[in-house]
This record gives structure tokens, C-alpha cells and sequence, in this order.
């Protein structure tokens, strides 16, 4: 099972890699303003919240490949609709139905569904890992994908396309890896009655996965406030950086998540679970501030540099540590239960930064997204840091 579902993770991450930065490009090529990058991509973030709560509270009656098939199917129809629709209230439908993804980081409902899949399969440090692997899969190929951005260019010189049919070909290849996901999950066994245990509401971890829930929210919505589309525009509007350098940026900036989560595992084995999201996660959101601040391209890229070395690392320890910290019977309700406030609360940022850039505060998404999330990382350190995931539940 794990190969198929790092192998789908791969080629959903390549899609979000270029999807994240050419979708304020392809909606301002359609005649939509800034404003209308972040409504579409709040309206995003909203409909996955609410497809992960609905995971989470019918997702147990249903096959858990079932759930993923649907899920890659919808990745088909969004791509589809997003190549062949132009007015902005048609794309909102398809961006609330849809798993399009205009951040740095899954947030779609194929994440507690392939969570629960791994956890199912693993314990201990063998999920700890697992989660980075499936981390790393995500980020390196979203590295590769933010590279694809430069295809567009590409195809308006070399085949002589126009510019908006060369942006509505990426979301045809995003249909088509849509596709190329559906034929990987039609390969997961069919579950048999008594392999695992039968999927449970919250019951004995209730308050502890509650309290994971609300701090995660507010990490989320700090990044909502900066999710990759508005960081691509904000790049574009305050240095005038071109579609192709913002691809490399977005490359690296992959590249070094990507790094740095297989790096997480062994500095969690040594400091724990919770200091490594918090002693990574701080340094990287000062990095973000100062960034917003630099004089020039060359600082600003710096430090987003640094910053993209040490803000992933909090990704496969944090879907460790809830999965650690909660029976078996209850990880799919946890997976969907910590995921759905993260994805309603990063939601609200991004409509909130698109008037804030419309309006000329080019500062303020990225020093207010800086300053809640070091706000969440010392509330999570105060509330968490002598919880140890009991021995049989590792």
C-alpha cells in the first residue's frame, strides 16, 4: 500500500507545485484582480475543509479506497473545469467542489485519507518515517512542478500557442494527473472484513485531539495568510520577478522543504515530537518577517530561502504525533477532526492578503503570518511539551 500512495502523493505534489504559482497568473490573464486570487483561493481552502469534516464524520461507513478513488476523480473534473471555464463564479464552484491546492502544503481531502492509510500500516518510529517519506514525495515533487510554471513560455514559443491557452494546457495536465491518481488507488486492495480495526468517533483522546485541533488553526490560518499563490504575487508585484524566476524560487524553496523533512525523523528521535516542530518552526517564521522588510530581491530571497530549509520539518512529526497520541479505532476521525479547523482557518487568509496587497500593504501578510505562527509555536510548547505518545500506541 505504501508504495501506491507515495506514488500518488509524488504526482499530486507536481501538480501543486505548479498549480500554487500559476493560478493568480492564469486568473489575472483572465481579466480577475488580485482580490479575486484570494477569494478563489479561500473558497478553495473552505470547500476542502468542509470534504475533510464530512471524511471525518461519514468517512467510516465507506471503503477507505473508495474515498480515495472519488477524491482522485474530483482532482480530474477541477482540472477539466479550470481548462475550459473563464467567468469567476463558475471557477468558484469548481474551487469549493475541487482538491486544487493554492498553498505550500496539502490540505486536501486526500490528506486524512492517506494519513489514515499509513498509520494503519506502521507504528513507532516506522510511521514517524513513513510520514516523513510521504512528506518528502510531496514537497520534492511540488519542487519539480513549481520548475513546469516555465512550460506555458515555452509552449506560446515553441508551438505558437497564445498565453491563456498555454495556461489552460497545465490545468489539462492536471486533469490527466487527476487521472493517473485514480488508476493508482484502483490498485489498493479491497478491505476485508476484520483486517483492521472498524473506524471510531473520538472517545478516550476527545480533548487532546481538540486541543491539537485549535492550535493547529491558528498555524493555519497564519499560513493561509501566505499561501503560494499570494507569496508568488506578492514576489511578482514588489520585485517584478518573472513567471520563469518565480518557478526556479519555488524550486528551491520545494527542494529544501523537501531535504529537510527526511532530517525531521532523526532530530524528533533526539529532542522529541513537539520540540522539533517548535525549535525548527520559530527561526523560520523570524526569517519570514525579516523578509518582509528587505531592501532588495537578493535579501528577501535569502532569508524566504532559510525559512523554506526549517518550516517543513513540522509536517510528518506533527501527523506522527497525532497519530501516536490516539488509539488505532480513532486516527481516522483524528486525522479529519485536526485537519478540518486547519483548513477553515487558513481559509479566511487568503482573502484577507489579497485586499491587503490590492491595497498596497506589501508587508503585512507576511509579518502578521510570521508573528501568529511563533504565537502558536510557544502556546503548542507550553500545552504539549511532557506529553509522550503512551508505549502502545507508538
Amino acid at each position: 500500500m505504501l508504495p501506491l500512495v507515495l506514488t500518488a502523493r509524488a504526482l499530486r505534489g507536481f501538480t501543486d507545485g505548479f498549480v500554487a504559482v500559476l493560478l493568480p497568473v492564469y486568473l489575472l490573464a483572465l481579466g480577475h484582480g488580485e482580490l479575486a486570487v484570494g477569494f478563489l483561493s479561500t473558497t478553495t481552502l473552505f470547500g476542502s475543509a468542509l470534504a475533510t469534516l464530512a471524511v471525518g464524520r461519514w468517512g467510516a461507513r465507506y471503503p477507505l479506497r473508495r474515498l480515495l478513488l472519488g477524491a482522485a476523480l474530483l482532482m480530474a473534473l477541477t482540472g477539466l473545469g479550470f481548462a475550459s471555464l473563464t467567468s469567476l463564479w463558475p471557477l468558484l464552484v469548481v474551487a469549493f467542489l475541487g482538491p486544487l491546492n493554492p498553498s505550500g502544503g496539502d490540505v486536501s481531502v486526500f490528506l486524512p485519507l492517506e494519513h489514515t492509510a499509513i498509520a494503519g500500516s506502521l507504528s513507532g518510529d516506522a510511521r514517524t518515517a513513513a510520514f516523513a517519506r510521504y512528506s518528502f514525495f510531496g514537497s520534492i515533487s511540488g519542487a519539480f512542478g513549481a520548475l513546469a510554471v516555465a512550460i506555458p513560455d515555452w509552449l506560446t514559443q515553441a508551438a505558437g500557442l497564445q498565453k491563456l491557452d498555454a495556461l489552460r494546457a497545465m490545468f489539462v495536465l492536471y486533469a490527466l494527473a487527476g487521472a493517473a491518481v485514480w488508476l493508482l488507488y484502483a490498485r489498493l486492495p479491497a478491505a476485508r472484513a476484520g483486517e483492521s480495526p472498524p473506524a471510531a468517533p473520538l472517545g478516550p483522546s476527545r480533548r487532546v485531539v481538540w486541543q491539537l485541533a485549535g492550535l493547529f488553526s491558528v498555524d493555519s490560518f497564519a499560513g493561509g495568510l501566505l499561501v503560494n499563490s499570494l507569496l508568488a504575487l506578492w514576489l511578482f508585484q514588489r520585485f517584478g520577478l518573472s513567471l520563469a524566476e518565480a518557478g526556479a524560487f519555488f524550486f528551491w524553496t520545494g527542494l529544501l522543504g523537501a531535504v529537510s523533512q527526511l532530517a525531521a525523523p532523526v532530530l524528533a528521535r533526539r529532542v522529541g515530537l513537539v520540540n522539533t516542530m517548535v525549535y525548527t518552526h520559530i527561526p523560520a517564521s523570524l526569517c519570514l518577517i525579516g523578509a518582509a522588510f528587505a531592501p532588495d530581491l537578493a535579501t528577501a530571497l535569502g532569508l524566504l530561502l532559510v525559512r523554506s530549509a526549517l518550516s517543513q520539518m513540522d509536517v510528518p512529526v506533527r501527523s506522527a504525533f497525532v497519530m501516536s497520541v490516539v488509539t488505532p479505532a480513532e486516527r481516522p476521525a483524528a486525522a479529519s477532526f485536526t485537519a478540518v479547523p486547519r483548513s477553515l482557518a487558513s481559509a479566511a487568509g487568503p482573502s484577507m492578503s489579497g485586499a491587503l496587497l490590492a491595497a498596497g500593504s506589501m508587508a503585512a501578510p507576511l509579518v502578521a503570518c510570521g508573528a501568529l505562527k511563533i504565537a502558536y509555536d510557544l502556546a503548542l510548547l507550553v500545552a504539549f511539551r511532557k506529553l509522550e505518545p503512551p508505549a502502545d500506541r507508538a
